[in-house]
């Protein structure tokens, strides 16, 4: 065998530790000893240099005897441990799917299977998952369109033509926007009386912007073979909505530049996404203003938000400050007081509280005729400008176009 493939095995061996005493399998008491049997089972076969399908199966094994305890009961109650044997499965599986002479596909599978441990389960052994995907997504070929950078592509033409339709704002009821405010004016004019603002010019040296301009083509070169969730209808609230496990790949293939149109939205929408793909977290920066806040740099909530135009996250309010940050393309965006929650008609529901029944632009006012009666503040949020949404407020946002936004959750 010559070529890339014959020294991904080497490598992964020296992102392992040396012998099997120095592999960890340590565990609490809520995990069974038949489950500790296989675990030690798959460590002596990893060392034994046996052929890679036992690993593999042993693997295989952990992951399905774990997932019954990650799917039992709420996420908040599956108990961490539980978590660290399903990444301990995931590490097998990758690991035996690599093991000798292995095709691309199998490569694709254990980078999909590394993905899956660092969505679900919890790190173990400094992240080791997260250093095998960086070295098998070096060993898959990307495709032509990912190494393609020229401007007028075929996706950027695609993306042109479902562009949605921008509505006229009333410079009446504009958010302010200010550039560059001191922290002590942005906490006392803003922060200090939960006023929304747009901050110009405070994220226009992030690599984002700079360096590693964020686009189609940028996103399939750092994460194409990468296994993410998405949401796939056009608004969480419809019945129609789901979600689905895709490669970023599939998913701009699918819903960015395919032919998925007319209702089948799919938008990627994590908090993970940054810990999980740490070439985009390189590129962001968390914005000055949180040091305002009460927590810790590490209470920070990132969340990635990319999809098509069109796509809409119904009005809602969430329960922290929030600095959302526009990196490509536009986004309409409405903000109603906390004062106001009453006229805006919450669902009933405990899971849909924080979530309004109303179609803000197509309101059926029989049903909610106070809506109506609800003021508000509007803005189109271009790229390279944030948008403070203090506590609470309510806020109704639709992607102009195609869009990829950041958000901080702070307190």
């Amino acid at each position: 065998m010559s070529g890339p493939m014959a020294h991904i095995w080497p490598e992964i061996q020296r992102a392992l530790p040396h012998t099997e005493a120095e592999f960890p399998l340590q565990f609490n008491e809520k995990v069974e000893p038949s489950v500790l049997f296989i675990l030690k089972q798959a460590r002596k076969h990893l060392y034994s240099g046996s052929k890679a399908s036992p690993l593999e199966q042993d693997g295989q094994i952990i992951i399905d005897f774990s997932w019954e305890k990650l799917n039992t009961g709420t996420w908040r109650d599956v108990d961490k441990e539980w978590r660290r044997v399903y990444s301990y499965g995931c590490l097998f599986k990758a690991v035996g799917l690599c093991h000798g002479e292995a095709p691309e596909a199998k490569l694709q599978e254990a980078i999909k299977t590394c993905d899956m441990g660092l969505l679900m389960g919890a790190s173990i052994m400094d992240n080791i998952l997260q250093t095998l995907v960086g070295i098998l997504k070096n060993k898959v070929k990307r495709r032509p369109s990912e190494v393609d950078h020229s401007s007028e592509g075929p996706d950027i033409k695609r993306v042109r033509r479902i562009c949605a339709l921008v509505p006229e704002l009333s410079p009446g009821l504009a958010v302010p926007r200010i550039r560059c405010p001191s922290l002590e004016r942005f906490r006392s004019e803003f922060l200090a009386q939960q006023k929304p603002v747009i901050l110009e010019g405070i994220i226009d040296l992030w690599p984002a912007f700079k360096d590693h301009c964020w686009s189609i083509d940028y996103l399939r070169t750092v994460a194409g073979c990468r296994t993410v969730p998405v949401e796939v209808g056009s608004r969480y609230t419809d019945e129609e909505w789901s979600q689905t496990l895709l490669t970023v790949n599939e998913f701009i293939d699918r819903y960015i530049v395919g032919k998925e149109e007319g209702g089948h939205v799919g938008y990627l929408a994590q908090h993970q996404l940054f810990d999980q793909i740490p070439e985009l977290k390189e590129d962001i920066r968390i914005p000055d203003y949180c040091c305002l806040g009460e927590g810790e740099e590490d209470d920070i909530t990132i969340n990635a938000w990319f999809g098509p135009a069109g796509t809409v996250s119904p009005l809602h309010q969430d329960p922290q400050q929030n600095f959302l940050a526009q990196v490509v393309g536009r986004k309409y965006i409405r903000l109603y007081s906390p004062s106001d929650s009453e006229k805006l008609y919450p669902h009933q529901s405990q899971l849909l509280h924080n979530t309004s029944q109303v179609d803000v632009e197509n309101p059926d006012v029989a049903r909610f005729p106070d809506f109506l009666k609800a003021s508000y503040q509007e803005c189109i949020l271009n790229s390279g400008e944030v948008l403070f949404i203090p506590v609470k407020h309510w806020h109704y946002v639709r992607a102009l176009d195609l869009s990829f936004s950041v958000s901080f959750w702070w307190s």
